[in-house]
């Protein structure tokens, strides 16, 4: 059944979560933050997407600054958390990475999981699609294909190059949750939500996009204000 409930948006109190860390003790509470500091918080796909992986790098190399901002960073990935221990035990980050196999907090957000309905069903953008709809997406976000593919064959061959062995938990996560969509969200210390980003909200076309770091700086610059 598809989940049609509203991404939340600025303006939306956002809803606490209480997850496995991933790389450090105990839970990752959004409450933590509250009172505090304002935290960026990125909700990704399992580590079996690599333009995920790459956006958690990305977020590494920008938290000292955030920090110095006010802004904490959290990730959530869709992974078991010994899973995601052992992966990161090899790549550390300073991002706060916090475990949610189930895609609990993603549903809370709001942030949909496209269904796959077969060929004649009706489709509905981003809730519904056919798998030739997304086969005929060419996408290369990172620049490092020589060419934009679909979408599955860029994860696999970006996997591939970069050497990433799928386990077997990697593949129940992509067998139950393969589909889910991506989102980034600033929430300021009393833990309303100030910037909302989306993966693909309108277009399909729009698959494997994340924000740029001058994406993420606008918003944090308008937090100060």
């Amino acid at each position: 059944m598809t989940d049609d409930r509203r991404p939340l948006r600025a303006g939306d109190r956002a809803p606490d979560f209480t997850l496995p860390g991933i790389n450090r003790d105990g839970a990752v509470r959004l409450d933590e933050f509250r009172g505090r500091s304002a935290v960026l918080i990125g909700l990704f796909r399992g580590l079996h997407c690599p333009f995920c992986r790459r956006q958690i790098v990305q977020l590494g190399s920008a938290q000292p600054r955030l920090r110095s901002a006010g802004v904490e960073t959290v990730a959530v990935v869709n992974t078991p958390v010994e899973r995601g221990r052992l992966y990161f035990r090899y790549r550390p980050t300073p991002v706060v990475l916090a475990s949610d196999p189930d895609v609990l907090t993603h549903r809370a957000f709001g942030l949909p999981k496209i269904e796959l309905v077969p060929e004649g069903v009706e489709t509905r953008w981003p809730h519904r699609a056919t798998h030739a709809q997304l086969l005929a997406v060419p996408v290369n976000p990172t620049g490092e294909l020589p060419q934009a593919v679909n979408v599955f064959e860029a994860m696999s061959t970006i996997n591939a190059k970069e050497g990433f062995q799928a386990t077997a938990a990697d593949e129940q996560i992509v067998a139950a949750h393969g589909t889910q969509l991506a989102g980034q969200f600033l929430v300021d210390r009393d833990g309303v939500v100030r910037w909302a980003w989306l993966e693909a909200p309108e277009r399909i076309a729009d698959l494997a996009r994340f924000p740029t770091d001058e994406d993420v700086w606008t918003a944090v610059r308008a937090l100060a204000n």
